[in-house]
This record gives structure tokens, C-alpha cells and sequence, in this order.
């Protein structure tokens, strides 16, 4: 149960509309506070609560005019069954070594991202990100944040990066704030094992939920988080469960 978080005093801000990188011909505007003061943590909780994410020391959700597709989605843990094709992905990465490591940067950590993002997000945003663009992502943050990183064991890619994924821990969960993998592991299915080991995580840890970000109906680039159910959504100011459609 979130805490009582004083926030009248908060103050907001509004972004100039820029090209949705979610939606074509959309133009998209986001409302922002910074996340900072002696209970940045307790502050953080409340917003994505709220529907808000965090980018560095800055709490944000979308604003849009004309348009509300963004809607903020978490997974209910215990819930959650490892069905016959999660258990498949789980097996077919069972080799790779997971290591939690403090919000700091590294040079391979960037390595892998920028070529996660030159082959699957080469027009977006992110793909001229610097590398002080990427420590700035990663270590400018004011809440509980680490980094879980995962090797390869085996082959001649032994002892390399195959994936890493920056999380936040709130009170009562986990929340994904981006993730990045070896951009030639198909077959592994790399982002949704992270997804996987971190609901694994979080149960261990006793967690009720893990935060996915925002879910966009009818986006093929968030169709994935649509699989991980029993899915909550964040409609007109409450958590409420959604059941996909089924043919």
C-alpha cells in the first residue's frame, strides 16, 4: 500500500509537442517534476502510482492532446504462471549468468546498447545516445536504482554481455526502466527472459508487482507486454485488470 506523500506543493511542467515515437502522425507532450528533496524515494513511489515513469532525477508521464493511448501496465506477481512457453524461453537462457550491479555506467554496458539500438531502434530517439548521455541515464538518479546484468557461460561468446536491464525498487514492486540485449540472440528471446527473471526476482523478493511501463494498444512495439498476464492497467485513475481479447 503506498505511503501519504505530501504533493501539493510539487511543481509541474510541460514539454513542447514532438513526434510520437510510438504512434505515426501523432505529436506527443509529457508533464514532468523533478524527483529530488529528502524523500525522493517516498515522492517516487506515489508518482508511478500515478502513472508516472522516471528518467533520471525527473518523474514524467504523458500529456497528449487529443490522444490518452499511453496506459501505464504492471504485472500482478503472484499471480503470474510460468506456462509451457515462458518455461521454454527460461530453459533455452538457463546458462546465462545474472549479477546485480550498482547504477554505475560501463563501456561495455554502452557497447551493447548502442547495438541493441542500431538494429532495433535505429530512428528513435535514443540511437545517438553519447556515453556520458548513457551515465547520465544510469547513475543520475535519486531512488533505489541497480543494474542486473547477464552473461554469456558457454561458446565463444563466453564471459560477454548478453543483456542488461536498469531497474528502480519501489515499496511494493520492481520497475523496468529500460533494458538492452545482444541484438543477434533471436532465438533466445532475450527482452522477454528479462521480463521473466525479473518476475522471478521480484517473487523472491516478496514483491507484489513489476512495473512494465506504458502499454500501447494496437503499437506492434509494445504488443509484448500485453502477454504477461494477469496484466494491471492504470484506467481513469485506477490499477484494474485487463483481459485480452481472445479469437
Amino acid at each position: 500500500m503506498t505511503k501519504p506523500f505530501p504533493t501539493k506543493n510539487l511543481r509541474f511542467f510541460l514539454t513542447a509537442p514532438s513526434p510520437c515515437p510510438y504512434l505515426p502522425g501523432k505529436r506527443e507532450r509529457k508533464v514532468f517534476t523533478a524527483l529530488d528533496g529528502l524523500d525522493a524515494e517516498g515522492l517516487h513511489d506515489v508518482l508511478t502510482h500515478a502513472g508516472f515513469r522516471r528518467s533520471q532525477n525527473i518523474a514524467y508521464r504523458p500529456s497528449c492532446e487529443s490522444c490518452d493511448a499511453c496506459i501505464s501496465a504492471r504485472v500482478v506477481v503472484d499471480k503470474f504462471e510460468f506456462t509451457r512457453r515462458w518455461r521454454k524461453i527460461m530453459a533455452r537462457n538457463a546458462d546465462l549468468l545474472r549479477a546485480l550491479k550498482p547504477a554505475k555506467a560501463t563501456e561495455e554496458q554502452f557497447w551493447l546498447l548502442r547495438r541493441y539500438l542500431s538494429s532495433r531502434h535505429a530512428d528513435g530517439g535514443m540511437a545517438d545516445m553519447s556515453f556520458s548521455d548513457f551515465a547520465a541515464m544510469v547513475e543520475e538518479t535519486a531512488v533505489h536504482t541497480h543494474i542486473v546484468e547477464y552473461r554469456y557461460t558457454a561458446g565463444s561468446d563466453k564471459g560477454e554481455l548478453a543483456g542488461a536491464a536498469l531497474v528502480d525498487v519501489l515499496g511494493d514492486g520492481l520497475s523496468m526502466v529500460y533494458s538492452f540485449f545482444d541484438p543477434r540472440e533471436g532465438r533466445r528471446s532475450l527482452g522477454i527472459y528479462t521480463i521473466l527473471d525479473h518476475l522471478q526476482q521480484a517473487r523472491a523478493a516478496g514483491f507484489a508487482h513489476l512495473y512494465l511501463g506504458y502499454w500501447i494498444p494496437n503499437s506492434e512495439k509494445m504488443d509484448y507486454k500485453a502477454q504477461f498476464q494477469p496484466l494491471e492497467l492504470l484506467l481513469s485513475g485506477e490499477w484494474r485488470p485487463y483481459e485480452p481479447v481472445r479469437f
